[in-house]
């Protein structure tokens, strides 16, 4: 089947297991199930919008034209800089858009990726979130009222704790599990105590992802280098699928044309 790759959907059952579905065009596949069999993606040298659809010789901000990369606001600055965020001063791309992803709730959280890091998302979707970082643990520091209180409280907290994860070292191994609950209230009564964010309480959240071997040595796999790519499907963590021959990020080739063998 050839279609448009999108990113992966996630899905995480009682017990923390996660679940995977490859996104082609309309087409939904169960990954889950093609861990430990042989798995084919070819590229076919085309490249669509995630927005428009208009056909496009490079791909910004994982799968954007440039005209929607320079437009839309879900590919403006804050959203990689959320204390940059300046929706307060009148000047966002789209006001609709920033009422409904912006000026909501938001969730300051420690997760367990490559080790301790903090980081901030939409409070309805922390879940994915944590699924898409490949987190093994995570817990949630607390909340506030918009994007742009969280983009403050993250930078304050982020001269204590890395505020990136390491993907290369979440991809060779299982992080050590880490007292988070400690952690949280050790570093709680670090911050200072005006910063906008509403403590909630200690629940941990826990996962374990579809990964059979970790590569011993890793080899980062990209479509314009190599359109075809193939191997074993050892694992997915993240957005990446670990192949006996690399690993492939999935999210970063968004709109692009690829035949899939294996299923």
């Amino acid at each position: 089947m050839t279609d448009l790759l999108r990113k992966m959907n996630t899905k995480v059952g009682t017990d923390g297991s996660v679940s995977y579905e490859l996104q082609l065009g309309e087409r939904v596949i169960d990954l889950n199930r093609m861990v430990g069999d042989p798995l084919s993606l070819t590229f076919t040298g085309r490249i669509f919008c995630v927005n428009c659809g208009r056909k496009t010789s490079k791909s910004f901000s994982q799968g954007y034209c440039y005209p929607c990369f320079s437009s839309l606001p879900e590919t403006d600055m804050c959203i990689v800089k959320p204390e940059k965020c300046h929706f307060h001063l009148g000047s966002c791309r789209n006001e609709s858009w920033g009422l409904e992803h912006c000026m909501i709730p938001h969730t300051v959280y420690l997760a367990n990726s490559s080790g301790l890091k903090v980081g901030i998302t939409r409070s309805h979707q922390k879940l994915k979130r944590w699924m898409d970082q490949g987190a093994s643990q995570a817990i949630v520091l607390g909340e506030t009222k918009n994007r742009l209180d969280s983009g403050v409280v993250e930078v304050a907290i982020a001269k204590l704790v890395p505020d990136k994860t390491n993907w290369r070292k979440m991809l060779q191994e299982s992080p050590v599990p880490l007292d988070l609950v400690k952690l949280k209230k050790d570093l709680l009564f670090q911050i200072p105590p005006e910063l906008p964010l509403e403590v909630s309480g200690d629940e941990i959240f826990e996962f374990s992802y579809p990964v059979i071997k970790y590569p011993e040595k890793l080899t980062s796999l990209d479509f314009e280098k190599n359109p075809n790519i193939n191997g074993i499907l050892n694992g997915i963590k993240g957005q990446y699928l670990l192949l006996d021959s690399g690993v492939l990020n999935i999210r970063k080739f968004g709109g692009y044309e690829v035949t899939l063998d294996g299923t």
